[in-house]
């Protein structure tokens, strides 16, 4: 498998993709349906977005297995099949991704907190090495533990991931800014915290997605780096600050503006950027046109 870090470490900065669950949707996806289940039902219009992104100029595309825990499927009475539909994302992800891109297996929070006792480390910890071990085997040259909150669980994952596959991880948070100015996650977890936790569990890379455009992001960066100069960093912004507008949530932000901004994400420390909610791939295309004319 290839290797992120060697790339980072070469000096390049990858660009990564974009929103998913948008494109799911806009694909006919209904509200209480299962993103992953259609890595089997709708495969074509599952590779149609990954290959979208990698037509686009991405580096790195992810995996539609964001919610393929067995926690998470088990809503749909699809617990049984967890290591099917993530198997089948990671063959998709691959294949649009060809042998030159990477490709990151996507693995989202559970949605349970093990303080309320509803499930136990071990549980959530097993479900995990599940996911991970057929992401592994669909194809993924390593893996995004992505939108995380809580630093048990992300430690949980980033171990259940590294025991399982022995693969290079990546594990982002999503912070709000608070009254007081600072950023924190809907747990109290600060950006600096998060890091000290993460490295103890021997994450690879760093970074925060979704919840904020790349005017937040620069911030959130810049307050990694007052307490790690050194491991990468990957950003997933969204499309700017959400705006709530007749009845649908907009994403205010167009690609030009976004490429605009993302020298200085790069600037303030980011390694890897790319796109979360709102973002598509002309926006990848803007990142994928301004990086590489200024490299």
């Amino acid at each position: 498998m290839k290797s992120i870090l060697k790339a980072i470490n070469e000096n390049t900065i990858l660009i990564s993709d974009g929103a998913w669950g948008t494109f799911l949707h806009q694909r006919g996806l209904q509200p209480g349906e299962c993103p992953e289940l259609w890595n089997i039902t709708h495969r074509d219009d599952v590779f149609a977005i990954a290959k979208s992104y990698i037509d686009a100029g991405a580096d790195i595309i992810l995996t539609n297995s964001f919610g393929g825990s067995p926690i998470k499927l088990k809503h749909y009475d699809l617990q049984d099949r967890t290591a099917e539909l993530n198997e089948a994302a990671a063959i998709i992800s691959r294949e649009a991704a060809g042998k030159d891109h990477f490709v990151l297996g996507s693995i989202g929070p559970t949605g349970i907190m093990l303080m309320m006792g509803d499930v136990t480390e071990d549980e959530l910890y097993r479900g995990f090495c599940i996911q991970a071990d057929a992401l592994k085997k669909g194809g993924v040259d390593a893996f995004c533990i992505e939108t995380m909150s809580a630093i048990d669980e992300a430690m949980l994952a980033i171990r259940a991931v590294k025991e399982t596959t022995g693969s290079e991880v990546a594990c982002t948070f999503t912070f709000e800014k608070t009254v007081n100015n600072e950023y924190r996650t809907m747990m109290g977890v600060s950006p600096t915290d998060m890091v000290s936790a993460l490295k103890e569990v021997g994450v690879d890379i760093i970074g925060t997605n979704c919840g904020n455009g790349i005017d937040q992001m620069i911030d959130i960066v810049k307050e990694i780096r007052t307490v790690d100069p050194v491991t990468p960093i990957l950003v997933h912004a969204n499309a700017g600050k959400p705006t709530f507008e007749n009845g649908k949530t907009v994403f205010p932000e167009t690609p030009e503006e976004m490429a605009k901004k993302v020298h200085t994400l790069i600037r303030s420390g980011a390694n890897i950027v790319g796109g979360c909610c709102g973002t598509t791939p002309q926006h990848i295309r803007a990142l994928v046109s301004s990086i590489r004319m200024k490299n």
